[in-house]
């Protein structure tokens, strides 16, 4: 009988784990600006500036450390810098545009106890962590 049990346990589908939701409002490290997370097609989800709490000095707000001159005028408000996340059971996994740095970074988002975000940037086996607020 245990054998069976374990069994049926082991032919359980993975996906009957989700990643805890993360979509909403965040306010970036710093209280630099507000990001937007939502749906954005197939089954995945991505993340907007969608207002800047200080204002971008350098630049007038747009996206000029861009590697590609032709997105330099684009402004960062609206910028998509999160993109392509997938429920992976445990966290999301992505990427991450940088707009400070001109550099895109793959990232894992993970909803924390006390209700923030957790925001990982990693290059290669070294990451960075921060904590995003939601918005009330």
């Amino acid at each position: 009988m245990r054998f069976y049990c374990l069994a049926l346990l082991a032919a359980l589908p993975a996906a009957a784990h989700a990643a805890e939701p993360i979509t909403g409002q965040w306010v970036t490290k710093e209280a630099k600006a507000i990001v937007t997370i939502a749906p954005c097609g197939g089954g995945l989800l991505c993340g907007k500036v969608t207002k800047a709490l200080k204002p971008f000095t350098e630049g007038n707000g747009l996206d000029i450390r861009n590697p590609d001159p032709a997105l330099r005028t684009r402004p960062i408000v609206g910028l998509t810098i999160l993109s392509g996340f997938k429920d992976t059971g445990r966290d999301w996994r992505g990427r991450i545009y940088n707009p400070e740095e001109g550099r895109d970074y793959r990232s894992i988002l993970r909803r924390l106890p006390d209700g923030s975000l957790e925001v990982k940037g990693c290059w290669g086996i070294f990451c960075q962590t921060q904590n995003w607020k939601a918005v009330r």
